[in-house]
């Protein structure tokens, strides 16, 4: 079961601001480590921690995680919302899991998916 996950960027302000308007996220407490960083919660569990790391590009060639993806409902309305925060994103459709999919990029680069079961899947012609 995962617990959570942490997100290094060298953008941390902006990552937080970033994710706080976009998913249901909210900072909360933090243990006093000796480094900065935020704890974002969704309810009462901290699922997304973020920390300082370097501006260099991710050598894709080493393991690495390729992208987080969270489940949210409500496709369309935020499909709408994206496109009013001026956020780019893709699209994917799988009819035959019933999802539909959201791809975006953070400030940093880190790659987002959202998942949504939430409504009628368009068939692929």
């Amino acid at each position: 079961m995962l617990d959570h996950v942490t997100l290094r960027t060298h953008d941390l302000e902006g990552t937080r601001a970033f994710l706080e308007a976009l998913l249901p996220l909210r900072p909360g407490p933090r243990p006093d480590f000796p480094f900065p960083g935020y704890w974002l919660y969704a309810g009462d569990e901290p699922v997304v921690h973020l920390i300082p790391g370097g501006p260099g590009p991710v050598d894709r060639r080493g393991e690495a995680i390729d992208h987080v993806a969270f489940r949210l409902t409500g496709y369309e309305a935020f499909r709408q919302k994206l496109e009013g925060l001026g956020v780019a994103y893709s699209r994917m459709d799988l009819p035959e899991l019933g999802e539909r999919r959201l791809f975006v990029r953070t400030p940093a680069g880190i790659l987002l998916e959202l998942v949504f079961r939430d409504g009628a899947v368009p068939a692929h012609p």
